[in-house]
Parts: C-alpha cells; structure tokens; sequence
C-alpha cells in the first residue's frame, strides 16, 4: 500500500520509471561484458565518462543532459579505443590496458571538473552529482532522452545479435567466417558505454559499473544459454532500478544510486547462493548427497564381497561387522540401501544384532558397479576392503 502511495508522486514515479530503463538496458549489454571477462570495462567506461561530463557542460555553457551524455559517450568510446589500441598494437594485456585508460580519463576528468567549479561561475552548480548520480533532478525530458537512446541500443543488439554471440564466444572462430571482429568488440564496447552514460545522472560515474555487472552476474548463476541470460540480466536491472527508487524515496535523506547498486548487489548474493546447479547452497546439498551415495555404494559392494567369499549370495552379513569395516555409520546407509530395494534384513543368530543380505537388485546393482574394474577384484577397491 505505501509503494502504491510512492508511485503517486510524480518525482518518485518518474525516477523508477528511469531507474528501471537505465537497469534494463545496463543488464542487457552487462551481459556480454561478463561473458567477454571484461567486467572492469564497465569501471573504465564509467569512469572515462567524468571528462565528457566536463566537456558537455563547457560546450553547452549548462547542465543540459543530451549535452552531457554525448560528451560521456565520446569519452568513453575514446577509452575503450584506447584500450583496444593497447592490446592489439603492445605488449600490453587487457587488463593493464583497462587500469591505465581508467586512470588516465578519470585523472583527465578530475581536473576538469576543478577548472568548472573554479571559473565558471553559478552554472556549474551540481555538476559533481554526475559522481554519485542525482536521481531527484530528472524530469520527463531526460526520461524521454534516456528511453530514446537505451531502445536505439536494444535494437543495434537485437540486428548484430548472431554477430555478438559468435563474437563473444569465439572470436576466433568469428574471424574464421570473415566477420569483422575489431569493429563487432569495438561497437559492443560502445553500447556498453552507452548503458554507463545513460545511467550517470541515476547512479553516477563511481556506481554505475555495478548496475552494468552486478545484474549481469546474477543472471549468469540461472540461466544456461545467451538469451536466458540477457532477459534475466534486464529483469534483474529493472527491478533493482525500481526497487532502489522506491526504497530511496521511503527514507528520508537516503541517496538512490547507492540503494539501487544495494538492490543490484542483493540479486547477486541470493544467486551464488541459491541458483540451482551453482548455488553455493546447492553444491553444499549435492556434495552431501554424493557423500551419502558413495557411502551407500561401498556397504554394498562389502556385502556382495562378503556374500562372494562364502559362495553364498544371500549370505546374511551382520551390521556390527559392517559398522567395523566402515568404522561406523553403515546403518544410515543401509536405510538407504533398503528404500531402494537393494538390501533387507533378516532374522539371522538375532543375539548377535541386526543380519542383512542383498535381494537380487542389489546383487545386479553391485555387479554393474564392477563392471568397470573387469572383475570381482574391484571390490577389494571400491568395498569392504578399503
């Protein structure tokens, strides 16, 4: 009911609105930076972004967004021009090229937005909110700016898409079918400049490459396949946008870029823990299970070893000398074994304790467990006698 009341205003309505464009579009082309192993691009590209700030403000002598955002735009495709130039043309790897362009444009930026604050005056006034985004301050036109410029990079994506999938996950084989992989990495690298740029007066230049990683990386834990991953990413971005914004507008004095990448950085948390098949908490489950079974697997090749060596395949093996064998804990494994219709107890000397033999699905199940070894000798391996 109270986020119903929020989104009644107009301010906090047209914040979410941008927050969950600004997440989508940095979840879409987050994704190809994840997967391309280049999540510090996106720190470079924000960063590089502060002097086209500057830039934008001199030239248009206010604080005019498009301005702004084009001069973030062609600062930051000069940076990753720079990387690119680097890494193919030196010695220079990836990721020392990333480090020395961010310092370099970042450094650059810093001086110019002294120079601003020094000689210019009134106007400048708010300029340094471009560090750590200004989400009040947007109004309906720079929505329509932001909406315009993300859905022209949604749509480069969507008629490149076979190009950047090809390109993204082997390169090498891209070049092979005559694509022109520089142009195809240095167009991907501006798009992802463009979800930074965008996203600037939201979160900011020192955030917003967690709003283009963090989704992304979320998204990576659930989904198997590039598409899964891209939709996910967008959702993932949207919601931490508008749940950053409406959180931020529910506590007075709280500053939304920063609750946004909070959000964001929840998403990534739940993921590694949760996301089945990688999930922290689902490894932890499967390596328990696998413990169990393998636990399970040599009670039951010791049974059918001991039922070998007596020539007897229902020999009935008692359970303390199993306990002894596997220094205790055979009984859980045993349970196991008997849900599955493997073993079963019997009434056998019952003053010595519990006897169990294997049914006949049990002695078929321990056969095939030997298979591989080539003969019964694996059990000296596999059972009773390790």
């Amino acid at each position: 009911m109270e986020m119903m009341v929020l989104l009644g205003d107009f301010t906090v309505r047209t914040v979410a609105l941008g927050a969950a464009l600004v997440g989508a579009v940095a979840g879409v082309l987050g994704s190809f930076a994840v997967l391309r192993q280049q999540s510090l691009l996106g720190d470079t590209l924000s960063h590089a972004a502060l002097p086209g700030v500057c830039l934008g403000f001199l030239l248009a002598g206010s604080r005019q967004l498009a301005p702004i955002l084009a001069g973030a735009l062609v600062s930051g495709a000069l940076a990753a021009l720079l990387v690119l130039l680097l890494t193919r043309t030196t010695r220079v790897k990836t990721d020392a090229a990333l480090g020395v362009s961010l310092s370099l444009f970042f450094a650059f930026g810093t001086v110019l937005l002294t120079y601003v604050q020094r000689h210019q005056g009134a106007a400048q006034a708010g300029l340094d909110a471009f560090l750590f985004g200004q989400a009040a301050a947007l109004v309906p036109a720079d929505l329509r700016l932001i909406g315009s410029v993300g859905a022209a990079s949604l749509l480069l994506v969507a008629l490149g898409w076979k190009e950047l999938k090809v390109t993204t996950f082997d390169a090498d084989f891209s070049r092979s079918l005559g694509r022109p992989v520089v142009a195809i990495e240095f167009a991907l690298t501006v798009l992802i400049a463009v979800a930074v740029v965008i996203g600037l007066q939201l979160v900011g230049v020192i955030l917003m490459v967690a709003l283009v990683i963090a989704p992304a990386a979320a998204a990576r834990q659930w989904a198997k396949r590039l598409e899964g991953m891209v939709l996910l990413s967008a959702l993932f971005g949207a919601v931490s946008g508008v749940a950053g914004a409406l959180l931020s507008a529910s506590v007075r004095g709280l500053a939304t870029g920063p609750v946004i990448v909070l959000v964001a950085s929840g998403f990534v948390a739940v993921s590694l823990l949760l996301a089945p098949g990688r999930g922290i908490a689902w490894q932890l489950v499967q390596a328990v299970a696998e413990r169990r079974s393998l636990r399970a697997h040599r009670v039951l090749l010791g049974l059918y070893q001991l039922a070998q060596d007596h020539g007897d395949p229902r020999y009935p093996s008692e359970q303390g000398m199993l306990d002894t064998y596997y220094r205790g804990g055979s009984a859980s494994a045993l349970g196991r074994l008997q849900r599955r219709g493997l073993v079963e107890r019997v009434e056998h000397m019952p003053e010595e304790g519990d006897h169990w033999v294997l049914t006949e699905a049990g002695q078929q199940q321990a056969r095939d467990l030997l298979e591989p070894f080539g003969s019964r000798d694996g059990a000296d391996r596999t059972g009773a006698g390790t």
